[in-house]
């Protein structure tokens, strides 16, 4: 794994399959009606969705915009679009960057991306970009994890990976949380012209049916998977298992807060 694949948070094509088997309902999929509801889709709008992944936020949004309005899932990861068409073969799914949006201004009432602003290679271009084709009075919409120190199930999955199979293995789940902190995030959207953005932080959960799966995820469904061999793997569950009872249930599932900020801006 480089560090440029873990920043940028791109996974193989395997990799994105365990991905959408299992990190989106353990993690992503909840978030999707709420981004929905926070940039206020109606039947008939032209929405597109950034950093689209697998498409869980796609496919709300092209239920609620319904078929006389347009749905676009846009990603970087070819993977990811794979999987994606494979769900809904109906929605316009393309390849291309946050940063360079090959669409005219002015062509979208609604512009969505679910956890992918922190991993783009210029954060500030992206969100100019996603101003610009969107209608006048039109909504960005999205989310990005809170710090991860506020999320307790992390917090400790990184300290065991690092000391495990070192910092870079541990930044790698580091990097989904670089915008966590506040202060950091509003210059963010300073620089990229949403200096109005309203931002609120609500705590989700991540739910896993078990710590081994909790640990398959996160090494065979991110950019850990070419990185821990199932020698590794094996001993990393081992020593979950030994660590992260206080996050099991009695029926094995685990479960623990997973808190993001959730921002909403208007083209004027």
């Amino acid at each position: 794994m480089t560090t440029k694949a873990a920043t940028a948070g791109q996974v193989s094509n395997s990799a994105a399959e365990i991905y959408d088997e299992f990190f989106v309902p353990s993690l992503f999929g909840a978030w999707a009606g709420p981004l929905c509801d926070l940039a206020g889709i109606t039947p008939g709008s032209h929405v597109l969705d950034v950093a689209c992944g697998t498409g869980a936020t796609t496919r709300e949004a092209a239920r609620r915009n319904g078929p006389s309005g347009r749905t676009v899932g846009l990603d970087r990861n070819g993977g990811m679009l794979a999987v994606a068409k494979s769900r809904s073969a109906d929605i316009e799914w393309i390849e291309g960057f946050a940063e360079a949006l090959p669409f005219a201004g002015n062509t979208f009432d609604t512009v969505l991306c679910q956890f992918g602003l922190m991993f783009f290679d210029n954060r500030s271009k992206a969100l100019t970009q996603m101003m610009h084709v969107l209608r006048p009075g039109g909504r960005v919409a999205f989310t990005v994890w809170d710090d991860v120190e506020n999320s307790p199930g992390y917090v400790e999955m990184v300290e065991l990976i690092d000391s495990m199979f070192g910092k870079d293995a541990g930044n790698a789940l580091r990097a989904p949380y670089v915008l966590g902190d506040r202060q950091t995030l509003q210059g963010v959207l300073d620089e990229g012209g949403l200096t109005r953005a309203i931002v609120q932080t609500v705590t989700g959960e991540a739910r896993f049916a078990s710590v081994r799966e909790w640990v398959r995820m996160d090494v065979r469904g991110w950019t850990l998977s070419d990185d821990i061999d199932d020698a590794g793997f094996e001993a990393l569950v081992a020593a979950a298992e030994d660590r992260f009872g206080r996050f099991r249930g009695q029926d094995g599932k685990v479960v623990f807060p997973a808190p993001a900020h959730l921002i909403v801006g208007v083209a004027e």
